[in-house]
């Protein structure tokens, strides 16, 4: 079964910093674009970051200048630092992995095939 478990998520001061992991497992992801989407309360889930196979970054422009996201193959995990919070960043954060093997870095979720469970990032002002 595979499964995508995120973690690192939690209370923060604006201006602080956490870092959020996605731990797959059921089988390996290191030829397949990941990506990282948020939800806030009332909204839809949006784009914040993805990853391709070969390792190129795509950003929300929210995020952009702020946010790193990066991947471990060897651990088969994906990783987001998010430095300089805001509290527009609080939402519960997803990661996502897609099925096929393209090098791009999808931005809809739609082209995402597996999901995690979602963290909550809580940024306080």
């Amino acid at each position: 079964q595979v499964q995508l478990v995120e973690s690192g998520g939690g209370l923060v001061q604006a201006g602080g910093s956490l870092r959020l992991s996605c731990a797959a497992s059921g089988r390996t992801f290191s030829s397949n674009p990941m990506g990282w989407f948020r939800q806030a309360p009332g909204k839809e889930r949006e784009f914040v970051a993805a990853i391709s196979r070969s390792g190129s970054p795509a950003y929300a422009d929210s995020v952009k200048g702020r946010f790193t996201i990066s991947r471990d193959n060897a651990k088969n995990t994906m990783y987001l630092q998010m430095d300089s919070l805001k509290p527009e960043d609080t939402a519960v954060y997803y990661c996502a992995a897609d099925s096929s093997t393209s090098y791009d870095t999808p931005t809809i979720p739609s082209r995402y095939h597996y999901w995690g469970q979602g963290t909550q990032v809580t940024v306080s002002s």
